[in-house]
């Protein structure tokens, strides 16, 4: 790196790829160098495609990474919701890292300044058993330090409790093939191969039409899971519950109806982020708070979720909304409407840094998701950060420039190299000259 940077003349010279697995899932790293030596680290979101950011390297070389509204601008249209923004949204993380690193400044302050000096984490807690052996998990997190938890509660824990579920025939059956073939394996080892097929159908079909509904004894073992889970860890902690399944509207607010009296930080997409009057039907109807926002992609595709009153919290993903800066203006409009922000993460050390400088610089902030607290090398990932990274919940913000992050650790990224994309950092000059009239109008 050289000693003196003239953010002026700064150039992206080259995007490169490097990806990991089990951190929790397969995570692809992104490092965009300049002429001037400074490397800007972003990443594509958990189990997206590199293509997706491999594709923009020719439409921002050669441009000056402090200018990231500008490269957002034209590239932004080749983004998507859920996986799709993941490469729009990786390689505007890196050029933050660049433009703070260049201006000597922490992202954070390029944002307008900060609300907080550290950030709230939660993490979504896994559990075998019941629900006191959900409970006795959580109570470990509070016992960490942790002040805000997740859990899940849903379709899942049914699929094998007779008379827990009516579905047409054949259709649990399939649901539970495809629940021993898949969800058993580690995160971050699920063959894609396996995601395809007519299992694969059963969850990608949208909630309305799967033709899945709870019975009376599943609302019974819901309900009585959730009691054992409050029985463990008392009712002054905020908990969220996740994973509710692909169930119709009407379900999830029987559902919801009988969980209230559970005192719930948030019901998290229960049913398509798209379906704005069903989560209006839910927030009319239940006094349980609803969220979403991971899969959604930039700040227009929010907007009629605030307006119709429809959530209570938004929860985007800064590696799938299209960066930083669009968390940073959907977390101001939210707060316009009264609605609060937490964040999803699922990601590396270097998509956590990126939603801690959002958290930091939004002031209806609520919590921030970290799903790696019981993978031991994640932290190690990246250089210059604090040991560990969470100290008792919360994550200190950092003052150093970009993102806070000095370097990666090569020797634990090629021990944990993906073995489908077995060179970290390898050439990726065949997208050096890819080229469409990227124009939208005539």
């Amino acid at each position: 790196m050289t000693t003196k940077i003239d953010p002026s003349t700064l150039k992206i010279t080259d995007m490169r790829f490097a990806d990991i697995d089990g951190a929790p899932k397969r995570c692809t790293l992104i490092k965009l160098y300049t002429n001037q030596g400074l490397i800007g680290y972003g990443e594509v979101r958990d189990a997206s495609s590199r293509t997706y950011a491999a594709m923009l390297k020719s439409r921002i070389i050669g441009a000056n990474p402090c200018n990231v509204e500008r490269i957002f601008n034209r590239i932004k249209q080749f983004g998507g919701p859920s996986r799709q923004g993941g490469g729009v949204s990786g390689i505007e993380v890196a050029l933050w890292d660049l433009a703070g690193k260049a201006w000597g400044v922490p992202v954070w302050q390029l944002l307008g300044g900060k609300f907080r000096d550290q950030i709230r984490i939660y993490c979504d807690t896994d559990s075998e058993g019941g629900g006191r052996d959900m409970g006795k998990a959580l109570k470990e997190r509070m016992d960490s330090g942790f002040t805000f938890l997740k859990m899940d509660l849903g379709l899942e824990l049914l699929i094998d409790k007779p008379g827990c579920l009516s579905a047409p025939l054949g259709f649990l059956e399939k649901m539970r093939e495809y629940k021993r073939t898949v969800f058993s394996t580690p995160h971050g080892s699920i063959d894609p191969r396996a995601m395809r097929g007519e299992a694969y159908e059963l969850f990608s079909t949208a909630h309305p039409f799967t033709g899945i509904h709870l019975t009376e004894k599943g609302l019974d073992f819901l309900e009585q899971y959730m009691a054992d889970v409050r029985e463990v860890i008392g009712y002054e902690i905020p908990l969220a519950i996740d994973h509710v399944g692909h169930i119709p509207v009407e379900d999830c607010l029987k559902l919801a109806k009988r969980l209230e009296r559970f005192n719930l930080a948030w019901m998290e997409d229960p049913v398509p982020w798209q379906m704005t009057n069903q989560y209006v039907s839910l927030a009319n109807a239940t006094t349980v708070p609803m969220c979403t926002g991971e899969d959604m992609y930039l700040k227009g595709s929010f907007k009629p979720l605030f307006e119709s009153r429809g959530i209570s919290v938004v929860h985007p993903d800064v590696l799938s909304t299209g960066g930083i800066l669009e968390t940073k203006k959907i977390g101001d409009m939210a707060e316009e409407y009264g609605v609060a922000m937490a964040i999803h993460m699922a990601e590396s050390p270097i998509a956590c840094m990126a939603a801690v400088h959002v958290a930091a610089a939004t002031n209806n902030f609520l919590a921030l998701e970290v799903h790696s607290v019981d993978v031991p090398w994640w932290e190690d990932l990246v250089k210059g950060l604090p040991k560990p990274l969470i100290q008792k919940g919360y994550i200190q913000v950092p003052n150093a420039p970009g993102l806070g992050i000095e370097s990666l650790n090569e020797e634990l990224i090629a021990e944990k190299i993906h073995p489908d994309f077995p060179e970290a950092w390898g050439s990726t000059e065949q997208w050096d000259k890819e080229w469409a009239n990227d124009r939208q109008w005539s």
